[in-house]
């Protein structure tokens, strides 16, 4: 019983983890978005603030008129979708913090929660990773090179930044 009790306590763990990071993408999200629509002027709207990451990766590399505005209808169509996660992700959340550690059905809540947050993000990767797949598709052979320079540039620093902590 009580390796049981281990195993839910670690999922518990994993699934605030993955909340928080969620919460963390979704401010850090919001500031790139500002900062893209500052630097590049595109006006994409409510879009900046799911998607800013993406946006920024892509304005760097002199979008044409055209390919902004496919980008932009893009990103909407993968709105509701995208929407949708996030909303039932805040749901298994607010579940979480309703139900006290002394229910008896706190660890069915716990573990229910922490099932649906592995299937949410199997879900999350799969529509991000159709979303970028279609952006993809809207650049140039000379843009697509320029992104692949530019994503390994960010790894670099990134990868620097790791070793430094």
């Amino acid at each position: 019983m009580k390796s049981i009790r281990n195993v839910l306590f670690g999922t518990l763990v994993a699934g605030g983890a993955v909340l928080a990071t969620v919460g963390g993408l979704s401010i850090a999200s919001a500031q790139e978005a500002t900062t893209a629509t500052a630097n590049t002027g595109y006006s994409g709207g409510h879009f900046h603030h799911h998607h800013g990451g993406l946006w920024r990766e892509y304005s760097h590399l002199g979008l044409t008129d055209d390919q902004k505005a496919s980008m932009k209808a893009i990103f909407t169509a993968a709105k509701p979708q995208m929407q949708t996660l996030h909303q039932q992700a805040q749901a298994n959340h607010l579940k979480l913090l309703q139900t006290k550690p002394d229910d008896p059905n706190y660890q069915t809540v716990v573990a229910e929660v922490a099932q649906s947050e592995a299937t949410l993000a199997s879900q999350r990767s799969t529509e991000q990773a159709q979303l970028r797949a279609q952006l993809y598709a809207v650049l140039t052979p000379a843009q697509k090179t320029q992104l692949a320079t530019q994503q390994a540039a960010w790894a670099a620093k990134a990868a620097a930044r790791q070793s430094a902590q």
